[in-house]
């Protein structure tokens, strides 16, 4: 049975990793761009209507992102099956950095609140350690750092290009 449990927690890090590799790439960054959207009076009465929701309300307004982007999910879906696997995929993306973005910053809005929900306090941070260790084992990777090393030297030459360029 140990052996089963192990290799079921490998397999569902191994499906994980991609997306958690994904939203630690996009949570900042996307959150901030929605957060721009509190130069808008009526966004930023709404965001002030988060920070201030009880903690259930808090959980529903995290989730709510979630629920609203399941129907466009359902149509990446049906492009798939039709034979649009480019359509499905651009689809796919598209509602995964938007739901990423806006899950982002209703999380930073209403983090305060969730605390105060017994059970979200307790695996929160469990989540949260597990997600690190997970996301420091794939950066020590040998992969990953060939591929991060490649990355600066192409940066790098980029930059240098641009520089002639420019003079």
């Amino acid at each position: 049975m140990r052996i089963f449990t192990r290799l079921l927690r490998a397999l569902a890090a191994t499906l994980l990793v991609p997306i958690l590799l994904f939203e630690e790439w996009g949570w900042e960054p996307l959150a901030a761009l929605v957060r721009r959207l509190a130069r808008l009076p009526l966004w930023a009465r709404a965001e002030d209507w988060l920070r201030k929701l009880p903690p259930w309300g808090a959980l529903l307004a995290f989730l709510l992102p979630v629920l609203l982007l399941l129907p466009v999910k359902v149509l990446a879906l049906f492009l798939f099956g039709r034979g649009h696997a480019a359509s499905g995929v651009t689809v796919l993306i598209v509602a995964k950095l938007i739901g990423t973005a806006f899950v982002a910053r209703i999380f930073q809005l209403v983090e305060g609140a969730l605390m105060r929900i017994p059970l979200f306090a307790r695996w929160y941070p469990r989540w949260k350690a597990w997600k690190d260790r997970m996301l420091t084992l794939v950066r020590e990777s040998r992969p990953w750092r060939v591929v991060r090393a490649f990355n600066r030297r192409i940066y790098r030459l980029w930059r240098r290009l641009r520089g002639q360029a420019l003079q």
